[in-house]
């Protein structure tokens, strides 16, 4: 590895004018300067930012800790969240948990061990709230990302999931379907228990029953193990009277494992049952726009919380701690129509 000696002896100085250059500190002349980063740049050194950032304080590292990075409005999210990075002079370490609490535990460890400035995460449940305060009793910084926690003090950037829901339910109930039935996210996770909260009040408010039968909840290892099907099977079984003539998926994911299984259940989409859901189901929306969705701008999740973040780390005077919630868009596509 390229010291600073080495480079000190390649452009005849001493070691001290070459710290004063690569840390812009102190005078020095523009020719020693020019000299001293013409070596670096022919022996390619790379500073030690670890060690500097034990001198600073700072090692201009962000963690960034997402459930699924293969999810298309997480990725979207860690792409605002790096670029606002960038532009800030800082780097993003990119941890997956898998909405697993052991992985998210071990990133909590990984961040510490790293010394990351401050951290940006969607944490996996409620009781992540522990590990979080770990982070805060080191002096690190955190600021929540799509999904809050009970008990929870500080800044966070969330989407209007309640209002997403009420929406899409209201589009639903002036197409004529009245019963529907939702298929959820896991209700320790902030966002499962916003989108059923619009679901129940939507129907309540349109004075429409609530049936318990037609709402049930799934984790993301039960959708890869084919349990949506069991799920809608049971729905379809019912006499047809009380068959349900929309679906409500409370995301993405859900929404494509809802549609797979329609389609072997030899159900077709919109003609048979309408689906609509929460957050864009991507490549395809940019070919095919197919689903009835409430698109949250995910980049600017992302970007928002870096740059909360990067003030707290700034030492900028925040008397409050601060909440945004970024309203979705409604996109009316082809997977519904109106009751015939």
């Amino acid at each position: 590895m390229v010291t600073i000696y080495d480079i000190a002896k390649k452009a005849n100085v001493s070691a001290m004018t070459v710290s004063r250059v690569i840390n812009n500190s102190g005078k020095t002349k523009e020719s020693t300067r020019k000299k001293v980063e013409q070596a670096i740049k022919e022996l390619g050194y790379v500073p030690n930012s670890v060690a500097r950032g034990l001198i600073s304080k700072q090692t201009k590292t962000l963690g960034l800790i997402l459930p699924d990075i293969s999810n298309p409005f997480f990725a979207k999210l860690a792409r605002g969240a790096e670029d606002k990075a960038h532009e800030l002079g800082y780097r993003v370490i990119l941890s997956n948990t898998d909405e697993d609490a052991s992985k998210e535990l071990n990133y909590m460890d990984m961040v510490l061990s790293a010394r990351v400035d401050g951290v940006l995460i969607a944490p996996t449940s409620d009781h992540s709230l522990e590990q979080i305060n770990r982070l805060r009793a080191q002096d690190i910084p955190v600021v929540l990302i799509d999904r809050t926690i009970e008990g929870f003090t500080g800044d966070y950037v969330l989407g209007d999931s309640y209002e997403g829901s009420r929406k899409l339910m209201e589009h639903l109930i002036e197409q004529g379907h009245h019963n529907i039935a939702f298929i959820n996210g896991p209700s320790n996770i902030s966002t499962a228990r916003e989108r059923l909260r619009g679901y129940l009040e939507t129907l309540r408010l349109n004075e429409l029953p609530v049936y318990e039968h037609y709402i049930t909840e799934i984790d993301f290892k039960s959708i890869q193990a084919g349990d949506t099907k069991k799920n809608i099977e049971q729905l379809l079984a019912l006499p047809s009277t009380k068959r349900p003539t929309a679906i409500f998926a409370a995301n993405n994911f859900i929404a494509i494992s809802t549609m797979r299984a329609l389609k072997e259940l030899g159900m077709k989409v919109p003609e048979d049952i309408s689906v609509v859901c929460f957050d864009e189901v991507e490549p395809v929306v940019y070919f095919d726009p197919f689903f009835t969705v409430a698109s949250q701008p995910a980049q600017e999740f992302g970007r928002i919380g870096i740059q909360f973040l990067v003030e707290r780390l700034d030492g900028k005077t925040i008397q409050k701690d601060r909440k945004i919630v970024l309203s979705p868009d409604i996109h009316l596509r082809k997977s519904t129509r109106p009751i015939k």
